[in-house]
């Protein structure tokens, strides 16, 4: 189990490398992604099991907002 959340806290941390270091908003939005769904997993395997279900629900509608508001800003010539 020792090994599960150490796994999960790496992974979270290449996640939010992985936003941080892409300037493509479609690969950064997939490592905003992995960070929320590992973070979230490292909540249930402390137990905190509503916790980590309200705070998936609200990063992916946040995060989708963003993503769409990126994506329509990189389209756009001007």
């Amino acid at each position: 189990m020792t090994y599960f959340v150490l796994f999960l806290g790496l992974a979270f941390i290449l996640g939010g490398l992985a936003v941080a270091s892409n300037p493509s908003p479609y690969y950064g939005v997939v490592g905003l992604v992995l960070a929320s769904v590992v973070g979230c997993g490292w909540l249930l395997s402390l137990g905190a099991s509503f916790i980590a279900l309200v705070l998936f629900m609200v990063y992916l509608g946040g995060m989708l907002v963003v993503f769409v508001y990126s994506v329509a800003l990189a389209a756009d010539p001007f």
